[in-house]
Parts: structure tokens; sequence; C-alpha cells
């Protein structure tokens, strides 16, 4: 318990000492003064919790010290006791109340009596202090309290702020990823529909050019003809063109690997890749201007890096940075072939994989992403690129740091100097045919037939025509001898690709054309490297495709 102190005022030492005795079983401080100036000394220096004091004393009475000391602000509360033998009278007592007195004590004093008020206006006292104490840190507490809800209001605004703000952005993101799904299923649409106006389109423009070019060779020496015959062709040509560009768009054309530049196919997608990772992302290289190239199909390529962006992106909610890095490597995983690699990766600062998510990331069809958001096809397609170019992927990556995906891809130059070794050329190339050969010509668009039968009549041979793969076989159990089969590929019943392999299979040595209006013909039915044209063909490429089909038929021979 913390003491209180007590001031005893009286003129006369042997009562401030008597009053000393009596209270000191209260263990309390006692404060004794002999004089009101002497107390206003004590009052001026200490806190006092109660004070007693002589009504009767020779300087100033205990009346006019209480009066002065209710005037001090401090003391205006504080208890006082007046200790009188005299002025006990009703008049003297209401004079002491009207003063600031609380209580009198009479002497001769009772010690029990004067030891039990004090002590009750020590408690007071002491409760009165603890009980503003505990004001005093409650209004700290409300204070602390009120600027906690105060920052946690601003927080709160702050986070609906933000959340409003990631709805949006979610919203966005979400249309986004509503307008690539629509723009894919648009493209694979497109690839369809493509593959079969591509058809239709080259046989008619093989009719049309086919019929121009013999033309051109008919008509008279006349200049002007001449210019609108030539004008003719150029526009067919540019309407294959036109095709061609339409199945590229499509991804309808087969691997095509080339010397590639990667520096320079970088720098041509860099603003497609900005697009697709947006302005949250900053796009970092690091690719040697002095890169060997690259044996790699270079659409592939491209499209194999806007996959790898879109992961980065998904995986960089709140931002952050991708990296491109290309170098020459000689450590390679295992399984890669002797040679000279490029490895190029691509890391992300976003959240990563755990261990089991990499082991299963280029699985056909796996994604960590929501219903709708991703197809599980993006690693897949870049696997599937590396291992067709006759190169390798690697993925690495951490829970909470990012991930690294690498591409080896084989440099050029090595793979140029192993393609003698495979397809060694003939010592003496074949002479173009000069004979007059049976040709069967096969096709059920009757245009086409009609123009390539021209085309190799103007050349002196001798056509025939089957517009089916039936027909066809029919012309052959019929015995008719033929020493060239030239075929569509895309016809009812039976395709031209089917039609050739009953043929190879009856007629081992039989030379076969297989010619399309796609732009990629299919590697089934195990024809192998068998000769392929791509409608439209000039007069001068299909002397050209009948030399090389001749040329290995004499080879076999």
């Amino acid at each position: 318990m913390n003491r209180v102190n007590i001031l005893l005022v009286d003129d006369q030492p042997a009562k401030l000492l008597s009053y000393e005795v009596i209270l000191e079983e209260l263990e309390e401080n006692l404060i004794k003064a002999q004089s009101a100036r002497e107390a206003f000394e004590h009052l001026l220096r200490t806190e006092i919790a109660v004070i007693l004091v002589d009504v009767c004393m020779p300087e100033q009475d205990g009346f006019e010290l209480v009066s002065m000391i209710r005037q001090h602000p401090r003391y205006q509360n504080t208890p006082i006791i007046f200790v009188s033998a005299v002025m006990l009278a009703e008049p003297d007592r209401l004079r002491g109340y009207a003063v600031g007195a609380v209580d009198y004590v009479s002497v001769p004093i009772v010690p029990e009596v004067l030891r039990a008020k004090v002590r009750v206006f020590a408690d007071l006292y002491r409760k009165t202090r603890e009980l503003e104490r505990l004001n005093a840190e409650l209004e700290a507490r409300v204070h602390q309290r009120t600027a906690e809800l105060e920052t946690s209001a601003a927080q709160l605004r702050q986070l609906n702020e933000e959340l409003e703000h990631r709805i949006d952005q979610r919203t966005r993101e979400r249309e986004e990823a509503l307008a690539q799904l629509f723009e894919a299923q648009k493209l694979d649409t497109i690839g369809h529909l493509t593959g079969g106006v591509a058809h239709d389109f080259n046989n008619l423009l093989m009719a049309v050019l086919g019929s121009l070019s013999l033309l051109k060779k008919r008509l008279p020496a006349d200049e002007r003809s001449e210019r609108l015959v030539t004008n003719a062709i150029q526009a067919a040509e540019r309407g294959t063109a036109l095709t061609q560009r339409l199945l590229a768009f499509a991804r309808r054309q087969e691997l095509k690997p080339q010397a590639v530049d990667f520096l320079r196919l970088f720098e041509n997608v860099e603003d497609l890749l900005a697009k697709a990772v947006g302005p949250r992302v900053e796009i970092r290289k690091c690719i040697p201007a002095d890169l060997a190239p690259l044996l790699v199909d270079s659409n592939q390529l491209e499209l194999a890096l806007l996959n790898l962006f879109v992961n980065a992106r998904d995986a960089l909610e709140s931002g952050g940075a991708v990296t491109v890095t290309a170098a020459a490597e000689e450590a390679r995983p295992t399984g890669l072939a002797g040679g000279n690699y490029i490895k190029i990766s691509v890391s992300d600062d976003g959240e990563g994989m755990d261990e089991a998510t990499v082991l299963r990331a280029a699985e056909p069809f796996f994604t960590t992403k929501g219903i709708g958001k991703g197809t599980g096809l993006g690693l897949s397609m870049v696997h599937g690129l590396a291992a067709q170019s006759g190169g390798s992927i690697q993925i690495s990556s951490t829970r909470g740091k990012g991930t690294t995906v690498s591409l080896w891809l084989p440099v050029a130059e090595s793979f140029t100097k192993a393609q003698p070794a495979v397809m060694p050329t003939p010592a003496e190339p074949v002479k173009p045919v000069s004979r007059s050969l049976a040709i069967l010509v096969v096709d059920d668009d009757a245009l086409v037939r009609t123009g390539t039968v021209a085309m190799l009549e103007d050349l002196g041979h001798l056509p025939r025509e089957a517009a089916s793969a039936s027909q066809a076989l029919e012309f052959f159990a019929g015995g008719q001898e033929c020493d060239l089969v030239i075929t569509d590929h895309a016809m009812p019943g039976m395709t031209g690709a089917e039609l050739a392999r009953h043929l190879r299979a009856a007629f081992p040595n039989l030379p076969v054309i297989l010619a399309s209006g796609y732009v990629e013909l299919a590697e089934d039915q195990g024809l192998g490297r068998m000769l392929r044209m791509t409608k439209p063909f000039t007069q001068e490429q299909l002397q050209a495709a009948m030399d090389e089909a001749l040329r290995d038929k004499v080879a076999a021979a």
C-alpha cells in the first residue's frame, strides 16, 4: 500500500507529538508544522492527503488558515479536520464547515476516533487517486483504441479500394481470358474452315493457272494479249500466296526448320509479348548479338515464346519481371544427341510451383489454373516443339521465388553438316523424260482434272482420267498399263494417300505423285518419302515432279 502524506498543524510541539504517537499505527507519512507559514511551505512542496489543524493558534487561527488553503486550486477538495478544546459550540462548528473543514475532533482526543477518521480520509484519498489514475489510463486506452480504430478504418478503406481494384482487374483479366478463349476457338474454326476453303480455292486456282499458262503458249505474237494473260496469271499467283497466308495464320502448315537469328526473332515479337503480359510485367532480355543461328521453325518458336510469357504473366498477379536469356551451352540434359546447342531460358519471379507440379507441368491438359482459365497445352506445345526440333526442355521452379523454363535447340550449322550423309545426291542428274508416257490423272474435281490433262498433253504425254480412287483401281483391274499416277489427296470415299498405299502394294515400281490443295499433307499410310505437289502447280513444276518420280524409278531399278 502506498503511504500518503498527513499534515499536522499546531503551535504546541507537545500536541504535535501526541498526534504523531496516535497516528503512527496508520503507517502513513506524518508531516508537522507549528505555524501557518510552515504549513504552506509543506503544502506547496508536497502532495497532502489529509490536514489536521488546531483552531486556536497565536499568529493565525485555524479558520483563517483553512480559508487560505481552500483558495489554492490543488487543495480545494483536500480533507481538513479541526482539532480543538474550545470553540466547540454549534456556531463555531458551522463556521469551521463554512471555511472548508470536513470534520471536528474535540480535545481530549480519543485515539481510536482520530485514527478512524484519518484512516477514512487517507483511504478515500488513495482511492480517489487510484480512480484518477484508472481514469487517465482509461482515457489513454480510449485514445489509443480510437487511434487504432481510425487506423483500422483507414486500412479498411484502403483494402476496400484495393479489393475493388483487384475485382476490376480480375474482371478485366477474365474478360481478356474469355476473349483469348474466343480467339483460340475462332482460330481453330478458321483453321478447319481455311483447310476446306484452301482445297477448293486451290483447285480453282489450279484450273485457272493451268489454262492461262497453256493459253499463253498458244497466243499469237500480240503484246497486248500477252500482257493481259500475264496479268491474269499474276493475279492467280497472288491468290495462291493469299491462300498460303491464310493457312499460316491458322497454323495448318507442317514444321519447317530453318536457320533462325533468335535476337532478330525476339525483337520482332517483343511488342506482341509485351501486350500479352500487360503493363505490370517488365520484359528483360540478355541475348548476345553474335549468337549462333538456331535450326527451328520460326513460327512455332514465336508461339512457344508467347505460351511461356502468358504462363509467366499468370504467375505474376501483382506484377514483376520476365527475363529472356540465350547462350551457347556445353552442358545439356541427358538424352540429347551430340552437337552444338543454344539454351533459351524464360524466367519469372512469380509464385512458382512445387516439385509435384513441376513434374506434371508438361503433361497434356494438366493445369493449375481454374476451370476455363487454361487448357494445359501451353507447356506441352513447347515440349513438343523442342523434341521435334531435336532439342529438349527443362523446368525449374521454387515455390514463392519463380519459374524458369529452358529450351535446348540445335545450332543450324551442326545439322546442316549432317544432312548430306542422310540424303546423298546422285552423281549425275537424270535428264528430263522426253518420251510419251501413259499417265493416270485421279481427281474428283473435273476442272482440275481437265487442266492437268491439258498440261500433260501439251508436254506430249498420253493422260487418262479417273474421277475417284475407286475408278483408278478399276482402271488397273482392267489390265491397262500406266507409267505414272498423279492423284489428288482429299477425295470422297478413299483419299489419295490410301490409293497410293494400295498401288504401292500391287505395283511396287509404279511412281505415284500425291497432289493436294492443302499446304500440309498427312504423313500416314506408311508412304514415307512419296513425291508430293501442292496445288496450284505450274506446268514446269509438274514436269519437275515427273522427272523426280521417274528418276526414283530408275534408281530403284
